[in-house]
């Protein structure tokens, strides 16, 4: 799948999407500038919403976010059909999944991008222990660039009539890109812990 091109299905989704993200979430967006430069992209964000992969992909207009999925949702074969016409890719929470992390890296080696949210679920308000995964993968593709991405307001989608208000950051890593000699998981928490201090835990709506 060509980076460059946006897929039909993933265009409809964000589509769908956008007034209850974009207009009900009263959605703000600082930062988006950073996915314009080329080359391969690794997003790496907080999750406390099911609404946060469509909320960075509403964010993110002019590009299309490949993001790692739990591969329980491809259970449904509905579900399973929309993800894959996506560009979604299916991991193993907690079980190494190389096959998936060899998926990524394809594409961000192609100039994709690639959301990752490495505390592996939603956190539900409890602290969450980020994996590794987010860190082997910007090893792995040096010339990518690694995006930080804080999500707050989330939450509040579900939660009517109170009405939400939903703001997106992508910023770059204040400690830098990946430094020589850091290892994946050193990178990965380095670089959620400034997340979740934009970004603290929450608990997600109904």
């Amino acid at each position: 799948m060509s980076p460059h091109r946006i897929p039909l299905v993933y265009r409809l989704v964000m589509i769908v999407a956008t007034p209850f993200v974009r207009w009900w979430g009263r959605l703000q967006v600082h930062g988006v500038h950073l996915l314009d430069a080329p080359g391969g992209t690794l997003l790496i964000a907080n999750h406390d919403s099911l609404w946060d992969p469509l909320v960075v992909g509403v964010s993110s207009p002019r590009r299309q976010v490949c993001a790692l999925a739990k591969s329980s949702l491809w259970k449904n074969p509905v579900v399973a059909w929309v993800l894959d016409h996506m560009g979604q890719i299916p991991i193993e929470r907690g079980r190494g999944d190389t096959a998936a992390l060899a998926a990524a890296i394809d594409q961000l080696e192609r100039g994709a991008c690639v959301g990752v949210f490495p505390e592996g679920t939603i956190s539900r308000g409890k602290e969450m222990r980020a994996l590794s995964g987010a860190g082997r993968l910007a090893l792995a593709a040096p010339h990518s660039r690694v995006v930080a991405v804080s999500i707050t307001g989330a939450v509040d989608i579900a939660r009517f009539p109170k009405r939400p208000r939903i703001i997106v950051e992508f910023f770059e890593p204040s400690g830098g890109q990946p430094r020589e000699g850091e290892s994946a998981i050193a990178l990965t928490k380095r670089v959620m812990g400034e997340v979740r201090a934009k970004a603290p835990f929450v608990k997600a709506g109904r």
